[in-house]
């Protein structure tokens, strides 16, 4: 067998593994001024233990969140203030879901699973730059994998231990 083709596939495979390691979103693009469905996925658990909850928080310019409950976990949201008002179908929004709580539920590590919410995302949100959804999981034994990083200017995602899952933000439709 070539070597370069070992190689390759060899780096391909940690790479992989690397990406499915974090909590990603589902779909990593979406317009602003649109409704977004998120899906996040979780590909393990903490250190081998089994993930029991999972919170998200929800940034400035996401708005008229509705959560998916699943079967065996208790949903809950956590409502605030939005820095600013918003406008969505001829309401005006100043407050609404800011994080998004599933728990007590039992996802062994070698398992896999999605929570999903659904979301506007506002016109005002900047085209072209990432949108980040910070996400605590929560396991058995008080473990915890917190994917709360966020890059900074000028730097690269997979710099991250722990990034945050993002969409990239595309223009209006």
């Amino acid at each position: 067998m070539n070597k370069y083709l070992l190689t390759a596939g060899v780096l391909f495979a940690l790479g992989t593994n690397v990406a499915l390691a974090h909590v990603t979103l589902e779909t990593q693009e979406a317009p602003v001024g649109s409704t977004y469905k998120a899906v996040l996925r979780l590909p393990h658990g903490c250190e081998g233990k089994a993930t029991t909850a999972v919170r998200v928080q929800i940034p400035e310019g996401v708005i008229s969140v509705k959560p998916m409950p699943k079967p065996g976990w208790t949903l809950q949201t956590k409502k605030g203030k939005y820095e600013k008002s918003y406008q969505l179908y001829g309401e005006t929004l100043t407050t609404g879901v800011k994080e998004v709580d599933w728990s007590g539920g039992n996802l062994p590590d070698e398992f896999y699973d999605e929570f999903v919410f659904r979301a506007n995302l506002t016109a005002d949100l900047p085209v072209g730059q990432m949108l980040y959804f910070p996400v605590v999981q929560e396991c058995d034994g008080g473990a915890a994998a917190r994917w709360i990083e966020i890059p900074a200017a000028g730097q690269e995602e997979d710099e991250l231990e722990n990034p945050a899952p993002g969409i990239k933000l595309l223009p209006k439709k």
